[in-house]
């Protein structure tokens, strides 16, 4: 009886075990539902997107894409965002560098990180909304310059260029900072502590230790930092002038869907979006590549 129930398993091997010789254990099943929620979630209705953006109401396949490039009040919406973004995320970076490597060396360090982070739970709605009211023409901080007699009208820090600036530097900057201080955080402290002991000051053990070993993980971090600044919308509508200097490309694709009802405009509109993106990330991440094949051949030499 043994013999047979063996001969049997054999000629019929339980499931688990004929998914296993697959390759499909336990494990690689648990990805499955990650799987299919991408593939709802995000390909699907890109898939889609970029299907509706060659049906335009009138022309060729390929009238979207004439009509935005055409057009100096479609196509300019690149260039603003960019001025907006780049900038923005360029100062997120820098300042991020500093923050983290000292809050690395602080006793309260989760004290202060979470101090750090706390924007991210505000959202960017209700930031602008604060903004507005500590920075606007009636905010506390004008009426109390005005009332000190510093200033004799209100400065202009919402409603235009800076206002958005500032709100992709708050809602952004706890972003950045935690990616960066996970990348400074991984770094051996022994090695500065070796730079150091070689008689390289704090200077030189950042700019020859620190920064060569953080540059990919600050690639990483710009282009991460990036793609949120460039999806920028609530803070352009609410703290900038959006037929203006902040009209940025989100709001071209906004009103081209909700306004104009040519979801096949938006469509293309938010096609071009995710080319401009993928262009800056494939540079940025070019760059680093070639930087570090440069500082590695650079060593073996």
């Amino acid at each position: 009886m043994a013999r047979e129930s063996t001969a049997r398993r054999r000629e019929h091997p339980p499931l688990s075990i004929r998914l296993a010789a697959r390759g499909l254990d336990g494990i690689t099943l648990l990805v499955v539902p990650a799987v299919v929620f991408v593939l709802l979630l995000f390909v699907y209705p890109f898939l889609y997107g970029l299907w509706l953006s060659f049906q335009p109401k009138e022309g060729g396949w390929l009238a979207n894409y004439a009509k935005f490039f055409a057009d100096p009040f479609l196509y300019e919406t690149i260039g603003k965002t960019l001025w907006i973004a780049v900038p923005a995320t360029l100062f997120n970076v820098a300042v991020s560098v500093p923050v983290a490597m000292r809050v690395r060396l602080m006793r309260r360090q989760r004290l202060l990180t979470t101090i750090l982070i706390l924007p991210i739970t505000l959202g960017t709605v209700l930031v602008a909304e604060g903004m507005l009211n500590y920075l606007g023409p009636k905010g506390w901080m004008n009426q109390s310059l005005m009332f000190l007699g510093l200033i004799d009208r209100p400065i202009r820090l919402v409603h235009n260029y800076w206002g958005v600036f500032l709100s992709l530097v708050i809602t952004g900057f706890p972003f950045t900072f935690l990616l960066t201080l996970s990348y400074i955080t991984g770094i051996d402290p022994s090695l500065e502590q070796a730079a150091a002991t070689l008689g390289a000051n704090a200077r030189q053990r950042f700019s020859q230790v620190v920064l060569p070993l953080l540059a990919s993980g600050l690639a990483i971090t710009f282009c991460l930092s990036f793609v949120q600044a460039f999806a920028v919308f609530p803070s352009a509508v609410l703290l900038g002038a959006p037929a203006g200097p902040t009209r940025v490309i989100s709001i071209a694709a906004y009103e081209a869907a909700f306004e104009q009802y040519d979801y096949s405009l938006a469509s293309a509109i938010a096609m071009v979006m995710a080319l401009v993106q993928l262009v800056i990330v494939i540079a940025v991440l070019a760059g680093r590549a070639l930087l570090y094949r440069g500082s590695a051949s650079g060593a073996k030499g």
